[in-house]
């Protein structure tokens, strides 16, 4: 199995050759690996960096999030937990931010840290993710908002299915899907895939320079016959 190794350090002052921080986490890291049977790929390390900072906001942590997306690996390995973070928020939507990449992390000292059910980790989830609905819901109210403000001013439909006679030429174009669909050849009624093709020779074509899906006409002749 193959992992990469994230290290940091808060103070400055625990950074260097002579100091023992590093080294402590590669050893604990290395011991860890070696008889869970993984393989370490490369090793990333965010010095004098806050544990508070959030991750994406870590050079070191960026650089690994980049290649991991990239180079097939998909577990990293730290020391201990407060190692990926000392703030409990950070660490939650930092292990959720990875889990939803479908990134494994693991703390060499207790390896189930970041998925137990604690009572705090039970409530930080609890909260963060009432947080995302209520941002959610708040994105979808102002798009909302500014969707009926510019049909107030324009007069115009703003958003949802786009009406196929709002575009060029599409009065037209529904006009044709109703009298194709209306009249039968050979005593025959023309199928939805027919019509599409019809529209097709007429010049009439989906913005994607195709023919009508068999959805696309139903929808046509439907919203025609209604407003007809």
């Amino acid at each position: 199995m193959k992992a990469v190794a994230y290290l940091r350090t808060s103070s400055s002052a625990n950074v260097g050759q002579n100091k023992d921080s590093e080294k402590r986490q590669r050893d604990a890291i290395n011991a860890y690996a070696q008889a869970a049977g993984y393989d370490i790929e490369d090793n990333y390390y965010d010095a004098a960096v806050s544990g508070a900072d959030p991750v994406t906001a870590r050079p070191g942590f960026s650089i690994m999030l980049e290649r991991l997306l990239s180079n097939g690996v998909r577990t990293i390995l730290v020391e201990t937990a407060s190692r990926f973070a000392r703030d409990l928020i950070v660490q939650e939507t930092g292990h959720a931010m990875l889990k939803a990449r479908g990134i494994d992390l693991i703390a060499a000292d207790s390896p189930d840290s970041f998925v137990a059910d604690t009572p705090t980790a039970t409530l930080i989830r609890q909260v963060l993710g009432a947080v995302s609905e209520f941002e959610k819901a708040m994105l979808v109210e102002k798009l909302r908002g500014a969707r009926e403000r510019k049909r107030r001013e324009t007069g115009l439909k703003v958003g949802g299915r786009r009406n196929y006679t709002e575009i060029e030429g599409g009065a037209e174009m529904v006009a044709l899907a109703k009298k194709l669909g209306r009249y039968p050849v050979n005593g025959k009624r023309r199928s939805l895939a027919d019509i599409s093709d019809e529209l097709a020779r007429a010049g009439y074509l989906s913005s994607a320079g195709t023919r009508f899906t068999r959805a696309s006409v139903s929808r046509m002749i439907s919203r025609s016959r209604r407003t007809s």
